[in-house]
């Protein structure tokens, strides 16, 4: 890694520290609390409760191992070379996992797939490569070149009532950009497939019943007008769902009730937030379950046993919960989770076939994520593993969720975290607008960036404005065409609302972000020029009409579909929005944090900004890695990134 810091154009103030500052600095939390990998996630039980698999940290990157249940002896552990890591896995029957391909271009973005799935055993046995474009020799009384698939795959269902089967569905690679999927069956040491059935409508998810057989689809290629199809089991025929009267969008199917004869989906109504819907396979009648006003499900719960619905999750503050069936086992197990581990958001994400064993997850604001495991027999809950187990909780801060109104009368939600042991007045404060902007919204839960800026006394307000996802379509499409006006004004109107009720001082802020987050840290501060005193923009965009001609975005023609919907075409608008084009009206000093090999903001947004600062004679700080992208994977290099913006903000505010 090669790190380049510019110091250009303004000499940056520095503090006069005194022997008291320097103590108190002295016993600060160290930084690497912070930015150091989480230890384990994504863990899963076998379906006989033998095994347990579990993701981890190597590198920067995910692989899996395998743990016994009884001593928790590592049996093998699965790992890519390169920029390859492992990415989801499922277990097929008690000894053998399929697992997922992944490349990562950076931390913070979603890693790369291509479709490719392998299998081995939990001995390390039979490692072979089931699924993907490449194809592979395959051993046997005949070796042939197996058929590569050119698709993106993913298991639909693992049929783990079946030893040597499971279902994937494949998302075709072809001239279209909206195909019809195709459903495989594919042999889990062999990796030979048999064509299933090809989806009615475009673009389709499947979902499967509790004995893996296909029941319902419905298409994705349209948000505004979805065909749901119903599969006849004795014909074997699609029959499609008439609807009109109903008008939903944003259909996503879940799973069933414990007699099999109705199907859930959540859906939305006319651009509102989603609720949960019921459909009776034979009726075929529709029946909203359950919605919230202003927020859509964060989670519908599914039973691994009987893949039917037990629960919703709703989060426009803090989590609450919904029960679907409020006497089914699942959701009596919930509810008795969530008394035997207080003040904590409380999921089931594992369990084994005989429901008997399940995995359950536990977080909060100052509680990374810690999983259990429970037994049903003996009702007994037993400690596994922290995801970062080096956090002292006792010194995290607390997260509260804020609602306000912005200035036409939107209705917001936010998050509004004070340093730990300080008192609720005149703070210094960073805002920290998230990424998207369509999409992401901010959630009540363990934050790094969050924590390392309230254990150094600072004030954090997030702020989910118009065009964040989870709140509905049409606060979505709110923020369409207003990243630079509205969106921005909904973040400052969340400062001015956090400064009268006196928690912060409103002449010692900042802010700061990541992505669109960078965008806003800099079109914010262009708006209200004497608001922050300083901003910091990571991996971010800075010119709008470059975003159609650089990036993967741009270089699909959903990409550009996407943008010319998002940002419009109006040339003049988009440079009134960009800070590359405004620098004349911005005070506050900035630092850029950008990677070299950033895909989805390139690096030519970043020197967009830094020519129209120069020329403005503005002051910046500027720091490239060059062999990171859209974020930083790597755990050293997000150390040195932490330290660098510590260093900056100390400078700018009064600490």
């Amino acid at each position: 890694m090669k790190i380049l810091v510019g110091l250009l154009l303004g000499a940056m103030a520095s503090f006069a520290h005194g022997q008291d500052t320097k103590d108190a600095k002295e016993s600060l939390i160290p930084i690497d609390t912070f930015s150091r990998d989480v230890k384990y996630h994504s863990i899963k039980l076998s379906p006989n409760g033998d095994y347990l698999g579990v993701m981890t940290k190597q590198e920067g990157k995910d692989v899996l191992i395998i743990l016994d249940t009884k001593e928790f002896k590592m049996h093998h552990g699965v790992r890519f070379p390169g920029n390859a890591q492992v990415g989801e896995y499922h277990w097929v029957n008690n000894e053998r996992v399929v697992l997922s391909k992944e490349y990562i271009r950076g931390w913070q973005e979603h890693p790369q797939y291509h479709g490719e799935l392998f299998g081995v055993n939990v001995d390390g046995s039979r490692g072979k490569y089931l699924v993907g474009y490449q194809g592979e020799q395959q051993l046997g009384s005949r070796t042939k070149k197996a058929t590569p698939l050119y698709g993106t795959s993913y298991v639909l269902d693992p049929l783990v009532d079946d030893e040597d089967k499971m279902l994937i569905v494949t998302y075709p690679w072809t001239s279209s950009n909206e195909p019809h999927t195709i459903v495989y069956e594919v042999d889990v040491h062999r990796g030979t497939r048999k064509k299933i059935m090809r989806s009615p409508s475009r673009m389709a998810q499947f979902l499967t019943d509790e004995q893996g057989e296909v029941r319902v689809s419905v298409s994705t290629d349209s948000s505004s007008y979805q065909k749901v199809h119903i599969r006849n089991l004795e014909l074997d025929e699609w029959q499609e769902l008439q609807q009109d009267d109903m008008d939903l969008s944003d259909i996503r199917l879940h799973g069933f009730n414990l007699k099999g004869d109705i199907v859930y989906a959540s859906a939305s109504k006319q651009g509102e937030p989603s609720g949960l819907y019921k459909l009776n396979l034979e009726t075929k009648e529709y029946e909203l379950v359950y919605s919230e006003e202003n927020v859509s499900p964060s989670k519908i719960w599914v039973d691994d046993v009987h893949k039917s619905v037990f629960a919703i999750e709703y989060e426009a503050q803090y989590p609450t919960y919904a029960f679907v069936d409020a006497q089914a086992p699942m959701s009596q197990r919930l509810k008795g989770l969530l008394q035997a581990i207080p003040g904590r958001q409380v999921r089931i994400v594992s369990s084994t076939k005989d429901g008997n064993m399940s995995v359950v997850w536990a977080g909060s604001d100052r509680h990374p994520s810690s999983y259990y495991l429970y037994n049903g027999e003996t009702n007994n809950l037993s400690f596994l593993f922290s995801s970062r187990s080096w956090v002292d909780v006792e010194k995290m801060a607390e997260t509260t969720p804020i609602e306000f109104k912005a200035r036409d009368g939107l209705h917001l939600y936010g998050y509004f975290t004070a340093p730990h042991g300080k008192e609720l007045k005149d703070l210094p404060l960073v805002v920290l607008p998230h990424g998207g902007p369509h999409g992401p919204r901010d959630w009540w839960g363990f934050d790094p960036d969050v924590q390392l800026l309230a254990s150094r006394g600072i004030a954090v307000l997030q702020v989910n404005f118009r065009g964040s996802g989870g709140f509905g379509g049409n606060f979505e499409r709110a923020g369409y065409r207003k990243w630079g006006s509205d969106i921005q004004h909904d973040i400052i109107d969340g400062v001015n609302y956090v400064a009268s009720q006196g928690w912060v001082n409103k002449e010692n802020m900042c802010i700061m972000g990541s992505s669109f987050g960078a965008y806003s840290a800099l079109q914010s501060a262009i708006l209200e020029p004497d608001m922050f005193k300083c901003a910091v923009g990571v991996v971010g965009v800075y010119d709008l009409p470059l975003m159609f001609e650089e990036g993967d975005i741009s270089e699909r023609s959903s990409g550009l579909g996407y943008l010319r919907k998002v940002l419009g075409e109006d040339e003049a608008e988009l440079k009134a929005f960009s800070p590359s084009y405004n620098i004349d009206k911005l005070k506050a000093p900035v630092l850029i944090v950008h990677g070299g090999e950033d895909e989805r903001a390139p690096i030519e947004q970043a020197e967009s900004l830094i020519e129209a600062m120069k020329k403005a004679e503005h002051p910046y700080q500027y720091v490239l890695l060059e062999d990171e992208g859209h974020g930083f994977y790597n755990e050293a290099h997000r150390l040195q990134y932490y330290k660098q913006v510590m260093a900056f903000l100390d400078q700018h505010l009064m600490l």
